[in-house]
């Protein structure tokens, strides 16, 4: 090595040892005569002096050097004055007097500042990744991502499961995004697509008595990018055979409670709460619910439908409900401040965010007038509103009223400083409906994807009540995020043509589109269910940010490219040739 220790790790009981250090100029300091350099590997930063009475031509070739050259460093640590120490570093109490340099390297100067403290743009951090990823905090990021991924191998391994690799190469099957295609050039005209998930795969390793698989996978959706959303993303893709939802829960805690000590050496403590559908839409107005914080919605439907405010009672003739939200002690709000949180609500496709202001032990607003004293009575005990208190209401169908006033309630926890940023909250959404009712098209649609078991008491409604159906599926969230989904499948012939009747669709349509799958279960499938935990979103999450890019080494930008490496890119004659494609567009996709 040309190394003998890195730029991390030099502390007091080193003083004396002579040592040579590699790594990067992050600065240069010229304190009279004598040069300060800060050397940085990804272990950390090391302060390297040349001092012209101990070795003047080091010292001289020292002062040419420019940001970002690569050095090596020979020289003894000794012990920094008292009044040049720093306790932020670890190596804050030594520094590295010089005996020989080696120059590895030079560099031009930077686009960007290799500085935590001083970030670039997204396009500029994107263009020279490379340079971003020097960043102390990058750095981080990825050995807490690498973390993960070796603790959720160790865990798994520990409880029996096999680590299992999928093709990467698959047939095109819908799966709810488009797929990114590769032409085939030995069978023209024929195209493999690149995963969205090993679902299918996964499934058919329980068949072959696999009993126990996970893989950390790589996944690929042709789908417009987002903060969490990215053409290229990493599951933790899992499944059990002989398992009931419960069994899944205990693996779930069990992985998130040792990645959690490994990367983070936190504790959390298990068993998750457990809160159905229902319950989430109706307390948070979201199934994927942020319960660091109170503030929950209250449906009022009974009590405000007997006022004579037109809007209310148009809601609930049309099968809607009206949802409400103490904002406690927020009576001082402006009206900008509610105008603001109004075109919120309605960005959420609610037509408007009705409020109440509670003054002098009443209710003071305009729509007031339209609510007897009795109502404004009851509804103030049942919001258990008290003086200042802010009240809000939207009366809609109910799944756009919870969902806006939903969004309301997040909103106000932020600005209301209610939300305790470093905790962790887990929990399971359970009992989600097993279809959902397709308004264009009037017919039940799967609401997960035809292949999920329904509860076994509901079976029975599946052809004469699919409304009142749960599903046994379930989604694990952390502080309002979907950490992963997952389900128990359907395994048996006749429950499954039961589920397929009732969302339109047949055996045969099954067989069409993911016909090996079909084929399999004839051969005895056992009971099995899973889930896949996105370690992208799961790693950001545990550092403290939605943006899955600044846990991926090379993530594309919102179009979809990559910046670096220009891509996607047109292919050469030749090679489209070979592959028997032609194209008719040009390269700003406009037709010739």
């Amino acid at each position: 090595m040309l190394r003998t220790h890195t730029c991390g790790e030099l502390t007091k009981k080193d003083i004396g040892k002579p040592v040579q250090l590699c790594g990067w100029v992050q600065s240069r300091r010229d304190h009279g005569g004598v040069i300060f350099i800060d050397l940085r590997d990804r272990y950390g930063l090391t302060q390297v002096v040349f001092d012209p009475q101990h070795n003047n031509e080091v010292h001289e070739t020292a002062e040419h050097l420019g940001r970002e050259w690569v050095l090596r460093v020979t020289g003894k640590v000794r012990a920094r004055p008292a009044e040049m120490k720093n306790d932020k570093l670890p190596t804050g109490d030594i520094e590295v007097i010089t005996d020989h340099l080696d120059i590895l390297n030079q560099s031009a100067v930077p686009p960007l500042e290799i500085d935590d403290r001083k970030e670039a743009s997204e396009d500029m951090r994107l263009k020279y990744r490379y340079l971003d990823l020097r960043r102390p905090k990058m750095q981080h990021n990825l050995f807490i991502r690498h973390t993960v991924a070796q603790a959720t191998r160790e865990y798994l391994s520990s409880q029996g499961f096999l680590e299992i690799e999928t093709p990467m190469l698959v047939k095109s099957t819908p799966e709810g995004a488009r797929d990114y295609v590769v032409p085939s050039r030995r069978h023209p005209g024929k195209f493999y697509a690149l995963p969205q998930s090993p679902q299918l795969y996964k499934q058919i390793c329980m068949v072959a008595g696999l009993d126990r698989y996970f893989q950390i996978a790589r996944c690929l959706r042709d789908e417009d990018n987002r903060v969490d959303r990215q053409p290229e993303f990493t599951q933790i893709d899992i499944e059990m055979s002989f398992c009931t939802q419960e069994d899944i829960f205990v693996v779930g805690e069990g992985l998130m409670k040792h990645v959690f000590k490994k990367a983070l050496a936190f504790d959390l403590t298990a068993p998750f709460p457990r809160i159905k559908y229902d319950d989430a839409m109706a307390r948070y107005g979201s199934d994927k619910p942020d319960i660091r914080f109170g503030l929950e919605l209250t449906n009022v439907s009974s009590i405000a439908s007997r006022s004579d405010f037109s809007i209310f009672k148009q809601a609930i003739d049309k099968k809607g409900l009206i949802a409400a939200l103490n904002a406690k002690k927020c009576a001082g709000f402006s009206r900008t401040e509610i105008e603001e949180l109004t075109e919120l609500a309605k960005t959420h496709h609610a037509s408007g965010l009705a409020w109440m202001k509670v003054k002098d032990g009443k209710l003071d607003s305009s729509i007031v007038k339209y609510f007897s004293p009795a109502i404004q009575e009851e509804l103030m005990k049942h919001l258990q509103a008290e003086e200042g208190d802010l009240l809000f209401f939207v009366a809609d169908k109910p799944k756009i009223a919870l969902g806006a006033l939903g969004q309301v309630r997040l909103v106000l926890g932020e600005k209301l400083k209610l939300i305790p940023h470093e905790q962790f909250a887990f929990c399971w959404i359970v009992d989600f409906p097993l279809f959902e009712w397709n308004e264009e098209e009037h017919k039940w649609d799967a609401a997960h994807h035809p292949f999920t078991m329904p509860k076994e008491e509901h079976i029975p409604l599946i052809e004469s009540n699919p409304e009142a159906v749960r599903a046994q599926c379930y989604d694990l969230v952390l502080n309002g995020v979907e950490i992963c989904s997952g389900s128990i499948r359907i395994n048996k012939s006749d429950i499954q043509e039961k589920v397929l009747s009732t969302a339109g669709l047949s055996l045969a349509d099954l067989k069409e589109k993911f016909g090996f799958l079909i084929e399999a279960f004839q051969y005895g499938a056992p009971p099995h269910g899973g889930f896949a935990p996105g370690l992208d979103r799961l790693c950001s999450m545990m550092l403290g940010t939605k943006d899955i890019r600044e846990v991926i080494t090379f993530p594309k930008n919102k179009a979809a490219q990559g910046l670096m490496e220009n891509s996607p890119s047109p292919l050469a004659q030749q090679q489209m040739r070979e592959l028997h494609l032609k194209t008719d567009a040009t390269h700003h996709g406009e037709k010739k």
